[in-house]
């Protein structure tokens, strides 16, 4: 692909000017080799592996910052779901590995390691109990690990065991980072259709079908939206709807054009280029500010499923024109402690919870980044997931959720997180129980849609 000279100074514009960056480079690891009996002999090969595969990661990322002058805001690692890894010794806690990954990440200068998870859609081995147990323990032990768990899919169904033990271990890991506002769980997603190749944290591992390793590539740039859809006021939606294809064709290009670069002087496979508006707590970059300039007046007013809908598919289109190479989620993101936007709609409750859940219908994720009363019980949260799960399933998209119960706190306080995960106002939640749905436990089918073949 060849880009021309003024190509390259536009989207340099975008970068100096409307926040765009590369989110993150994130290289993949298979540690499928790395399994063993021993526990301890697992977590040495583990090491010895991600300091030889890792060990560039972080000056390879900081030359192409130099040389190209394009921000790369995070240099993370994914490896295979440690609980297939460690499965094969007789551990009982995993938190060890946790630990490795941590102090390996912490030498390299790796901002995140994603992969302490557990695939339990159609039900749990050995190892993916051992692992959703050591959760609360590995989150709030370690400070770079992220872990996520799959409950449900399109294909399998819902794992209603895994919803309910899920929403105790959200309770269980708040309580474990509880000097911290709970932060632990906003390092934990819990999945229904967790793809494979997801650059993203807090949810990304990888896939069992992916190769040795490879480099997958996450961009953003909600400001750049903004500032696109900023100079079409009085524009019909067709109009819009180009616009916001157009910009996300040119910021694909970019994002190919140094995720190529990354895998090329770390001698591995380009794997996907991830093209998700994912905010940031600043000011002039917010997934809110751009449904707000298609014409409304809030983030969460009616019409904003609409021009999520709207914005979600265009920023789709224009990657896959872009790039053969889009994948991961690609989309739109709606955190709401990630987005100064949101923050200001849910403060002035303009923003609701089931507002936002109506919105992950056609998001790219789900329920992200939102801070919940401390109080909130166990059951409720395994039902806000199952609710979410729902829409993932019968939609055949991925959903995620990420909540975070914080300690101590009630609807209305304020919960603090820091740097890119910024602070959110407490959210209500409905008070009507729902224990007896979720204590039924077992399984909830799959769509009728699911029986492909």
């Amino acid at each position: 692909m060849l880009f021309t000279p003024y190509e390259i100074k536009e989207t340099l514009d975008m970068f100096l000017r409307y926040k765009l960056d590369i989110r993150a480079i994130t290289l993949g690891v298979s540690l499928l080799d790395c399994a063993s009996s021993s526990g301890d002999e697992t977590r040495k090969k583990i090491r010895e592996k991600l300091l030889r595969v890792a060990g560039p990661l972080v000056k390879t990322g900081r030359d192409i910052e130099v040389e190209y002058g394009v921000p790369i805001i995070n240099k993370r690692v994914s490896v295979t779901p440690v609980a297939l890894v460690a499965g094969a010794s007789a551990d009982e806690d995993y938190s060890p590995y946790a630990a490795v990954l941590d102090e390996v990440a912490g030498e390299l200068g790796i901002d995140f390691v994603g992969g302490f998870s557990a695939l339990v859609q159609k039900g749990f081995s050995t190892g993916d109990t051992r692992l959703i147990n050591s959760i609360p323990k590995a989150l709030s032990s370690t400070e770079r690990v992220c872990a996520s768990v799959n409950v449900a899919s399109t294909r399998s169904g819902i794992n209603m065991n895994a919803v309910r033990r899920m929403g105790e271990i959200v309770r269980e890991t708040a309580a474990a980072t509880s000097d911290r506002d709970g932060i632990g769980c906003a390092k934990l997603v819990v999945f229904c259709n967790a793809p494979e190749d997801n650059p993203f944290m807090a949810g990304a591992f990888h896939g069992v079908g992916e190769g040795e390793s490879c480099l997958n590539v996450g961009v953003s740039g909600p400001g750049v939206v903004k500032a696109a859809l900023e100079n079409h006021k009085d524009a019909s939606f067709d109009e819009l709807a180009d616009v916001i294809k157009k910009t996300a064709f040119k910021i694909t290009r970019m994002g190919q054009l140094v995720g190529m670069e990354a895998a090329k002087r770390l001698g591995v496979p380009f794997g996907i280029l991830d093209l998700s508006l994912a905010p940031t707590p600043e000011v002039g970059d917010s997934v809110a500010r751009i449904l707000e300039e298609m014409g409304l007046e809030s983030a969460g007013a009616h019409g904003t499923t609409a021009a999520l809908a709207l914005l979600t598919d265009m920023v789709k289109k224009g990657g896959v024109m872009a790039s053969t190479h889009v994948g991961g989620f690609s989309g739109a993101f709606i955190p709401v402690s990630e987005d100064e936007g949101m923050v200001a709609a849910v403060r002035d409750g303009k923003l609701s919870l089931d507002k936002l859940e109506a919105m992950t219908s056609v998001c790219s994720v789900g329920l992200d980044m939102i801070a919940l009363p401390g109080d909130t019980p166990a059951a409720t949260i395994s039902a806000i997931i199952a609710d979410e799960m729902a829409i993932g399933m019968v939609n055949g998209k991925t959903t995620a959720v990420r909540v975070i119960p914080v300690p101590g706190k009630k609807a209305g306080d304020w919960a603090e997180f820091g740097g890119l995960l910024g602070g959110a106002p407490v959210m209500d939640v409905n008070k009507a129980g729902s224990a007896a749905f979720i204590q039924r436990g077992g399984h909830i089918p799959p769509p009728i849609h699911s029986f492909r073949n």
